[in-house]
């Protein structure tokens, strides 16, 4: 009985690892589920307008095919994306998701910070002929501002950093 007191007197903080506890917690949130879908929703959306309802720029008298309402969207199809897909990296900024805890908002912080800065390298390298990258020849200067947004969803990451 004296051990256990000593023990705990010498380490008041020694808990059991618990893969649950407060500063891990539950990996699969509602939170976590729904910034999933949003990333998931965001590729999906961009995906699908690329390579299914844009039309062809190589093509001469290439029409756009898909839903109608996604043909008359045209380029705002790439801010819906990319709002879903970055809005759900924000969501999972938030300390019940597994990204929001711990090194988690590190590696998050730090990917999001490179990540932008190589979309703005990329494009600056390829800018005098874009057309064989696919979404950076539709974006043309709009992707400096997706490198911007990917580096303030690191900043979101950031003010998580403890």
């Amino acid at each position: 009985m004296d051990e256990e007191r000593v023990s705990v007197r010498i380490n008041p903080k020694a808990k059991e690892s618990n893969p649950l506890g407060p500063d891990r917690g539950p990996v699969v949130t509602p939170r976590f589920l729904i910034a999933l879908v949003l990333i998931a929703a965001g590729i999906a959306w961009i995906a699908y307008y690329y390579t299914g309802v844009r039309p062809d720029p190589s093509k001469v008298d290439a029409k756009a095919g898909g839903p109608g309402f996604m043909q008359d969207l045209g380029d705002w199809n790439y801010l819906i994306g990319f709002a879903a897909f970055f809005i759900g990296l924000m969501v999972s900024a938030h300390p019940s998701t597994p990204l929001g805890r711990n090194r988690g908002v590190v590696a998050a912080m730090l990917a999001c910070f490179l990540i932008g800065l190589l979309w703005i390298c990329v494009y600056y390298l390829i800018s005098d002929d874009p057309s064989d990258v696919p979404v950076f020849n539709d974006l043309g200067q709009k992707n400096l501002f997706v490198g911007i947004a990917f580096m303030a969803v690191g900043f979101s990451f950031a003010t998580r950093w403890e």
